[in-house]
């Protein structure tokens, strides 16, 4: 995927620099952002492909630059990769639950990194090159592949890509259970470095959207197993 724009917002420039030589030396074109609010008007500016995004940042915080990305339709498919001196469960979980494709901690070999921007690339122009188009109804939930929309009635629901996948995929194979390791392959690729926690996050993020007080969780959790829906 050499020759796609990736965007590093790292306030640490000597970081930012390292990062910046090896991907051009790979390819990519490259530009740079040493604070959240310098790389969200980059980010929209530029409609970068991939964004690596440190968590901490000036001015504003990488999580504030992660929600506004997922949450504009222009930015929410741009691929985001998570980079953090933090290597804690909970910071790994948050950085999930944003929306972000892949996550790593510093110190890190570039080698490793690229390796990760080499597969969030394929994986998402695999995901624009394989899109469906139609409509699916899962009792008053509607799947707009056309639009990438989902929705209830007239309400819309602002679901991340992995979200969306997630959905889709559970739908397509209503009432059979997909373990967590079938839906981690299909929809972050079998050669994604995270691991089958990653599932549960993005199904609780997903369950938090789209269930309501009348017809409880649209998706079930088969205990031991993974989750299916009903």
């Amino acid at each position: 995927m050499s020759g796609a724009h990736i965007l590093i917002i790292e306030d640490e420039e000597h970081i930012s620099e390292l990062i910046k030589y090896n991907l051009e030396s790979a390819g990519y074109r490259v530009t740079a952002a040493y604070d959240g609010e310098e790389g969200l008007k980059a980010v929209f500016e530029t409609k970068p492909d991939l964004i690596i995004l440190d968590l901490m940042l000036p001015k504003v915080d990488g999580i504030t630059v992660c929600n506004k990305v997922r949450n504009n339709r222009d930015t929410e498919d741009i691929s985001i990769i998570m980079l953090t001196a933090k290597s804690s469960e909970m910071d790994k979980i948050i950085g999930l639950e944003l929306g972000a494709d892949d996550y790593i901690t510093k110190p890190f070999s570039v080698r490793e990194l690229q390796a990760r921007i080499k597969t969030v690339l394929r994986r998402t122009k695999t995901s624009h090159m394989t899109q469906e188009t139609g409509l699916i109804r899962v009792e008053d939930i509607e799947i707009d592949l056309d639009q990438h929309e989902v929705r209830r009635g007239s309400e819309r629901f602002v679901l991340t890509l992995k979200e969306f996948q997630l959905l889709k995929m559970l739908a397509d194979n209503r009432g059979k259970v997909l373990t967590r390791n079938f839906l981690l392959d299909e929809i972050w690729g079998y050669d994604y470095f995270g691991e089958t926690r990653t599932v549960d996050v993005h199904i609780r993020h997903l369950r938090a959207k789209i269930d309501d007080e009348n017809n409880g969780n649209l998706i079930e959790t088969v205990r031991g197993v993974g989750y299916k829906i009903r």
